[in-house]
């Protein structure tokens, strides 16, 4: 890759790192491509040359569901069936600790009504979905359905209770 390039592709990294910081702390709609500029200590045109606000609301999102699905097959790649469920919980707990931005960003996301941003949330959702059923299914879990199911619903309440402050919300394991 010839050097021009991968500056650009760092500072692309560098936007989008930016974005999902300034996203999640004041909010898509109030947040602007400026305080985003500000934040990768960049031009705000420079931004531009990649992005418009709604394409780098959607690569953030991408972003954060690429991290759980990486985590997500890390774990199923090297756990024995039996502590496969235990993996995935203590993956996710790592990602919601030292990426707590990206949930708070993916929680905003999910009542935001523009169709680019929803396909993103419903492509990450689905993604994950299929991993962990088919994870499931692979290990012999009875009901891998069901199973899947109560665990990304478990993993809604873990971010709602990290979104609040509310540690009582979680459940002890």
């Amino acid at each position: 890759m010839a050097k021009g390039n991968s500056a650009s592709v760092n500072r692309r990294t560098d936007i989008v790192s930016a974005a999902i910081d300034v996203f999640a702390e004041i909010g898509y709609y109030r947040a602007t491509t400026a305080q985003v500029a500000e934040r990768a200590a960049i031009s705000q045109p420079y931004v531009y040359k990649f992005f418009t606000k709604e394409s780098l609301l959607v690569e953030s999102l991408q972003v954060s569901w690429q991290r759980i699905i990486q985590a997500f097959r890390r774990v199923i790649d090297t756990t024995e069936p039996e502590g496969l469920e235990i993996g995935l919980i203590r993956a996710y707990e790592a990602i919601m600790h030292a990426h707590r931005n990206e949930i708070l960003l993916q929680m905003q996301a999910q009542t935001i009504r523009e169709e680019p941003i929803r396909a993103a949330m419903q492509q990450g959702m689905s993604q994950v979905k299929q991993l962990v059923e088919e994870a499931f299914r692979q290990a012999g879990m009875p009901d891998a359905e069901a199973k899947t199911t109560d665990f990304l619903a478990r993993g809604q309440l873990c971010n709602v209770s990290m979104a609040m402050e509310m540690p009582e919300l979680m459940i002890k394991r």
